[in-house]
């Protein structure tokens, strides 16, 4: 199966994800903080990287491996931190 990303949009706190193997992957923004609070001007604003195994916003400093969407990983900036 290729899971290459060959496109994405973006609907009502959704990002959808086409994939080369014709499936198509919803991901709520609300996995990734900097996404969903972008501006529709700035999420159209991406590239897909490694031939399309990964997603970056150049603007919003993100970026997104694919296998990690397929895999339900979210935001991981913010996992580590230690309460103080």
């Amino acid at each position: 199966m290729n899971t290459s990303a060959t496109e994405l949009s973006f609907d009502g706190g959704m990002m959808w994800v086409s994939l080369a193997d014709g499936r198509r992957l919803g991901v709520p923004l609300a996995y990734f903080p900097r996404l969903l609070a972008a501006t529709a001007e700035q999420l159209k604003s991406y590239e897909l990287s490694g031939g399309g195994t990964g997603i970056h916003w150049d603007e919003l400093d993100e970026d997104i491996r694919v296998e990690g969407l397929l895999m339900g990983i979210g935001d991981r900036t913010r996992g580590n931190r230690i309460a103080a």
